[in-house]
């Protein structure tokens, strides 16, 4: 345990600069919301400003969203609320309602008021060509020195992962719903 130490240790020693990061949460797995909004749950302990902006998910209402409209109006929240791009089978109003809510969502990138901002799903936008990548990913380079982002969704591609500090992929082992068990209200949403 002592060269454990030493080596952990040496890590915190070395890491000398200061500022925001940003995380892009991907993977097929269950959590990367979750683990989104436990660094919300971190960032308010701590008095931090945050901003949330989901793409795709609103039609169905979450446990997320009901705890921090109910006991959060601290947060800045802002929904696509189209539901799943899949259900709606409307590419034109899907890239409407992408380009409104990254309308909401890019001001925020740029505010040094926020010291996190969580873009949940925002890689689908990209993946589907709904967003210009390249302006995504400028607003996400650009953001306040101090400002972190946290990115959720499967893929993103190449570009936007060059651009995080932090990427972290949820692999997918086993999943209730593949043996048929309904999705769990305080569990899957």
């Amino acid at each position: 345990m002592q060269k454990q130490k030493a080596r952990v240790d040496a890590g915190i020693e070395a890491a000398a600069t200061e500022r925001g990061v940003a995380v892009l949460l991907t993977g097929n797995g269950k959590g990367k919301t979750s683990s989104a909004f436990g660094m919300v749950m971190r960032a308010l302990g701590y008095g931090q400003t945050v901003a949330v902006v989901q793409f795709i998910k609103g039609e169905q209402l979450s446990g997320e969203e009901l705890y921090l409209r109910e006991r959060c109006p601290q947060v800045d929240f802002y929904q696509m609320g189209t539901g799943f791009t899949w259900d709606t089978q409307d590419r034109s109003g899907d890239i409407a309602a992408a380009e409104k809510t990254w309308a909401a969502a890019e001001p925020m990138l740029a505010d040094q008021r926020y010291d996190l901002v969580v873009l949940d799903e925002l890689t689908y936008m990209l993946a589907y060509d709904y967003l210009d990548r390249d302006r995504v990913i400028a607003a996400i380079k650009n953001r306040p020195v101090e400002q972190s982002v946290v990115v959720t969704g499967r893929g993103g591609g190449t570009e936007l992962r060059a651009v995080m500090d932090t990427v972290s992929e949820v692999k997918d082992i086993r999943h209730a719903f593949a043996a048929g068990i309904k999705a769990r209200r305080g569990v899957d949403f």
